[in-house]
């Protein structure tokens, strides 16, 4: 949509970026070129006096985008996993923002939980309290069910907020394209799939009940898991508007002191952050994609409570294979296995020396590794491994920056709670313990055997492919006007497909038999 609504706002957001200072912070980040300054100032500068003053006690980007409202937080958030569109940098001045508005009143709340679940709130709560948090899509209140006595929590969305975010969105669709016109260098880094990314995020998070879903599915894949907790969703009580489950009860990560008060292990705690993140991410590929001190609490029995799945991050086995030998190469100082693993993968083109790349990784990890264990940074690590994957011709894994960058938000938890953590040192137990388990001998029987049983599936097809659709696949048209020969390239695809459907076929009836 390209309304006038989407100027006004376009003109208003740049007029609250100049008025905060905001404008000049973002472009000399980002490294922009003069045509962009001078568009960026034609479009702030006449008009800032329409912009938003914000509040003058946060930083200038952080304060222009809080004033501009829930949209544009969740999208600098959104941001802030993409350091490679807007550099490390600016990356982690976005990581900055806080998610926290003035909550909506309680009245409002209640309309919303009753319309949704479709009974009167004092029917299905027995306690029903004023909110206890409120953020950008939606507000908490602590509740007790009126059937149980359970102490839960009651996630619910603001008033309106779905059409709120639709306007912005486009808006943003609008300005991404102006980025394009006028920036041609910024097409590499796809500005509008970057905002369908957002759209994408952001519509799924206004539906509570995919976030329920998520929490159910990473509670039960971490069931085993000791030393932590997850608040389950209550199914009956949750809907499209409404999330509730349990009650997350224990003191904010973020408060050391009262962590300390209270006995707890604080360098123990880091560790087995940093620890229970990687499992999740390399074990079941499944991860919470924003674990910040806001999502967790410690327990008064010391465990950790990871909460509010609205982002989370999933990697496929093999991505996760490739990760785990890039993460032990480092470790172990391996920096042609580090390089192997890129190019095997094809993340890097073949056209590029393996040699080469293996130096430049070199020239990243040493001098992290031979600082002392304070300023063993995952995070300067990975800005740097930015520089020279963007020198390689390196292209962009989305699932792979966004554990990237969780891997750093969860580095910083691990070092506020304990500032001389090994951050290596800590890893290398998991990260050995997935190669073991994942690229021994006993995996790869593992994998042998479910793909034996993934083709036995299609064995009753085989006959039918070998003996009809096989030869009409190999066999060459007669030429004429109306039918064009078949590229040689297919004829032979077609071949090695046929040759490798009777090979595993002899293969699985060996096996089997």
């Amino acid at each position: 949509m390209r309304g006038p609504h989407n100027i006004w706002r376009l003109i208003r957001t740049g007029a609250t970026f100049e008025r905060t200072g905001a404008m000049k912070v973002a472009l000399d980040a980002m490294n922009a070129p003069a045509r962009v300054r001078l568009a960026a100032r034609i479009l702030g500068w006449p008009f800032a006096w329409l912009g938003f003053q914000g509040d003058p006690a946060l930083p200038p980007l952080t304060r222009a985008i809080t004033a501009l409202g829930p949209a544009y937080i969740k999208f600098g958030q959104i941001l802030s996993t993409r350091p490679d569109v807007v550099g490390p940098e600016l990356a982690a001045q976005l990581a900055m923002l806080q998610d926290r508005l003035p909550p909506f009143a309680q009245d409002a709340a209640r309309r919303i939980v009753a319309e949704a679940l479709g009974r009167p709130v004092e029917l299905m709560f027995s306690a029903f309290s004023e909110p206890v948090a409120a953020a950008s899509i939606a507000q908490v209140h602590r509740a007790r069910r009126a059937d149980t006595g359970r102490e839960v929590a009651v996630k619910v969305l603001r008033p309106s907020i779905e059409a709120d975010f639709r306007r912005d969105i486009d808006a943003f669709h609008l300005a991404a394209g102006m980025i394009e016109w006028l920036a041609p260098f910024s097409r590499r880094l796809r500005p509008r799939d970057v905002v369908r990314h957002f759209e994408s995020v952001v519509l799924g998070e206004l539906d509570l009940r995919r976030e329920a879903a998520a929490a159910s599915e990473f509670a039960e894949n971490t069931a085993r898991d000791e030393g932590m907790k997850v608040p389950r969703p209550h199914w009956d009580l949750t809907a499209r508007r409404v999330l509730t489950s349990d009650w997350a009860e224990g003191i904010a990560m973020g408060d050391i002191a009262a962590l300390r008060a209270a006995g707890h292990d604080l360098p123990a705690l880091g560790a087995r952050v940093l620890q229970l993140f990687l499992r999740h991410a390399l074990r079941d590929g499944f991860f919470h994609a924003d674990m910040h001190q806001g999502n967790l609490k410690v327990a008064a029995d010391g465990d950790i409570v990871i909460y509010d799945f609205g982002i989370m991050g999933e990697i496929d086995e093999y991505t996760r294979r490739v990760y785990a030998e890039i993460l032990l190469g480092f470790i172990r100082r391996d920096y042609m296995a580090v390089a192997r693993a890129h190019f095997e993968a094809g993340y890097v083109p073949r056209d590029r020396e393996m040699s080469e790349f293996a130096r430049a990784l070199r020239a990243v990890g040493e001098p992290i590794f031979g600082a002392d264990a304070s300023r063993i940074s995952m995070a300067n690590l990975l800005a740097y491994l930015f520089e020279v994957t963007e020198r390689f011709g390196m292209r962009t894994r989305t699932e792979l920056i966004l554990l990237q960058r969780t891997m750093v938000v969860v580095e910083g938890v691990a070092r506020s709670l304990d500032p001389q953590i090994n951050m290596w040192r800590v890893a290398r137990p998991v990260v050995e313990s997935y190669i073991r388990d994942n690229l021994g001998p006993r995996a790869a029987a593992r994998d042998l055997a479910r793909s034996a049983q993934v083709l036995a599936r299609f064995a009753p097809l085989l006959p039918e492919f070998l003996e009809h659709r096989l030869p009409e696949l190999l066999r060459e048209p007669a030429p004429g006007p109306r039918r064009a020969r078949r590229p040689r390239s297919d004829r032979l695809r077609a071949m090695a497909l046929g040759a490798g459907v009777a090979v595993v076929s002899v293969l699985i009836g060996a096996w089997l038999g």
